[in-house]
């Protein structure tokens, strides 16, 4: 799958994190601005300790950079 459309956002996640944990992407829809965030929680236990990923940071980041290339 391309995308997950939910009702609630916890409904959506169960599928993003079971298929694409490290590189899902969570988009607010209907906003006056663009809005992309990290798929997955904050993590504070494994901060500092070298296990953390950027890979989905540097996703969303991507996605928004699309988004705002899409709106030109």
């Amino acid at each position: 799958f391309d995308i997950v459309v939910a009702m609630y956002h916890d409904q959506g996640h169960i599928p993003m994190k079971l298929l694409a944990f490290d590189s899902g992407v969570n988009v607010s829809m209907g906003l006056p601005i663009i809005r992309t965030s990290v798929d997955h929680g904050t993590a504070f236990d494994i901060a500092g300790t070298g296990k953390a990923s950027e890979e989905s940071l540097l996703a969303a980041i991507d996605v928004a950079l699309q988004m705002v290339h899409a709106q030109e």
